[in-house]
């Protein structure tokens, strides 16, 4: 049977519009029916670094995010906007339908692959399937953004699969402008957060797959390339500037082990935790993360998908020589799909290790699946049943594990913070591993806020960045304060006995915010010098 022919015309027929316009408005009301994000990171830095951004603290505060405060903070200022001018639930429900948008892509890609009557309903159902993963699910609603830049990293895949003919044989200018558009979504993915480099290397072998003579994919890769180099540029390219300019190291502090900022020790700072660094457990990565989250997470999932995704592609690779002519799916999206995600896999499991990196794959896994399926030398038929069967396995395999939040309700942060006599003459310190930069935010900015012991910096650690701290606050002569989380009190004494300072415990205060708590919050004093 031949492939159905394209919507002539139009990029989505009426009722297309109508499923994706309800998979987003649905997603957007039930990232509000969850509540706020509590996340350990959206407490460290998500609501930090925007507002330090916009309020020029870089230098004037130090190391509160740990490393995070050095982040380039332009994916985080438009959620930070919204909620700080709009109403909780409205920038809950824009979030939502931003990370609901994935929809898009994923119906895209499965409809152009499906060579199948009726592609459009089998394609919906199927782009759902891809959408409800475990680990999407659980992020829905939260500022980890690995669910909102996937949507730009699956956007250009799109643009490139569901245009395969152009660029195989269509004109060059109109060929190169989508591959250099498409690496322009993905390389704006890559600006906003580094990790994201991964699928650049997926989507370049996606190019290189897709058909065309060999002069047509080395221009596709060029003008991809151009594209993503841009998109790296204007979403990254001043950060970088501005961080190499301020510390010597334009991605301050990781890698400084080869940049050799003098603020930072000469380390990587790198969370190499979840790296595997032997064989065996780089090839098993999948199916071992996919029997337990904390193989390869923080955050915990219950999803077997990329597992199964895993073995279904090593089975299908000798069985897709005998394919089908006649088979469910086009072998030429089928293998750029696949090399996609091989590549970025490959990339991923050398690099990071973090699962919740590679969600754009855990999206994915259902429309890899059916794809390879539709290689194996069966009729058309068997291909649905076997595609069930693994999709009905990869459900009831599925438990859902939502991060908690707090009730929605303005203003978005809520902390009853103790007043600080002087704001034009104080200075507040933290100390510990615990996150508190969105408390920032709550306090007089005139008040100067330093990390002075956490993973960025640590009272003895010789580095510049402390000895500068160290220099402040020995010459800072206004009232004194700290913060630290209620738990980490015994280590906020030892850093600040480290510092010739000691907390006034009588006029210590506890308190609390919506998303977090208790913290103390102790003026200081200054100890009697030690003599040897």
């Amino acid at each position: 049977m031949s492939s159905p022919s394209p919507n002539s015309g139009r990029w989505l027929a009426p009722p297309e519009y109508a499923f994706v316009a309800a998979v987003t408005l649905g997603w957007a009301a039930f990232v509000v029916s969850l509540g706020k994000d509590m996340s350990w990171d959206f407490r460290n830095y998500h609501w930090y670094i925007p507002y330090a951004f916009l309020h020029h603290r870089m230098g004037f505060d130090v190391s509160v995010a740990h490393q995070a405060t050095y982040y380039n903070p332009l994916l985080d200022i438009p959620f930070y906007l919204l909620a700080t001018h709009a109403r909780s639930w409205f920038a809950l429900a824009v979030l939502g339908a931003v990370q609901g948008a994935n929809i898009v892509p994923l119906y895209l890609i499965a409809r152009s692959m499906l060579r199948v009557p009726r592609r459009e309903v089998i394609a919906a159902l199927l782009a759902v399937f891809s959408a409800i993963g475990s680990l999407t699910v659980g992020l829905a609603g939260t500022t980890y953004y690995d669910n909102v830049l996937s949507l730009f990293v699956l956007g250009g895949l799109a643009a490139v699969v569901c245009n395969r003919e152009v660029l195989r044989d269509g004109p060059a200018a109109k060929a190169l402008l989508i591959c250099a558009l498409a690496g322009f979504s993905v390389g704006s993915a890559v600006g906003l957060k580094l990790p994201e480099g991964l699928f650049a290397f997926g989507f370049a072998a996606a190019l290189a797959v897709l058909p065309g003579t060999l002069k047509r994919r080395a221009a596709r890769l060029a003008a991809g390339a151009a594209g993503g180099i841009a998109g790296v540029a204007l979403f990254a390219g001043y950060w970088f500037f501005n961080m190499y300019r301020q510390t010597g190291n334009p991605l301050f502090p990781y890698f400084n082990q080869y940049f050799h900022s003098p603020l930072a020790l000469q380390a990587s700072y790198r969370d190499t935790r979840f790296i595997p660094h032997r064989w065996p457990k780089r090839l098993l990565m999948p199916l071992l993360f996919s029997l337990h989250w904390q193989v390869a997470n923080d955050l915990p999932f219950q999803d077997i998908r990329v597992g199964v995704a895993y073995i279904v592609g090593i089975v299908t690779a000798p069985l897709s020589f005998f394919r089908r002519r006649d088979s469910i799916a086009d072998p030429a999206a089928v293998a750029a799909l696949w090399a996609f995600a091989a590549v970025s896999y490959a990339v991923w499991v050398f690099a990071f290790g973090i699962y919740r990196y590679i969600l754009a794959l855990e999206m994915l896994a259902p429309i890899l699946i059916v794809g390879a399926i539709s290689l194996w030398p069966l009729g058309r038929m068997v291909q649905w049943i076997a595609a069930g069967l693994v999709a009905a396995g990869i459900l009831l395999a599925t438990r859902y594990h939502i991060l908690e939040r707090a009730p929605v309700g303005d203003p978005y942060v809520q902390a009853a913070l103790p007043p600080v006599s002087h704001p034009k003459n104080s200075m507040i310190l933290m100390t510990g591993e615990a996150p508190m930069g969105y408390l920032v935010p709550e306090f007089p900015a005139q008040i100067p806020v330093l990390r002075i012991d956490g993973w960025m910096i640590q009272p003895e650690d010789g580095s510049r960045l402390t000895a500068q701290a160290r220099a402040r606050v020995g010459a800072f002569r206004g009232d004194l304060y700290v913060i630290a989380n209620e738990y980490e009190v015994g280590r906020a004494g030892d850093a600040l006995a480290d510092y010739g300072l000691g907390m006034r415990w009588t006029e210590c205060q506890l308190f609390s915010t919506n998303l977090g708590g208790p913290y103390r919050f102790c003026p200081l004093k200054h100890l009697p010098a030690k003599h040897a």
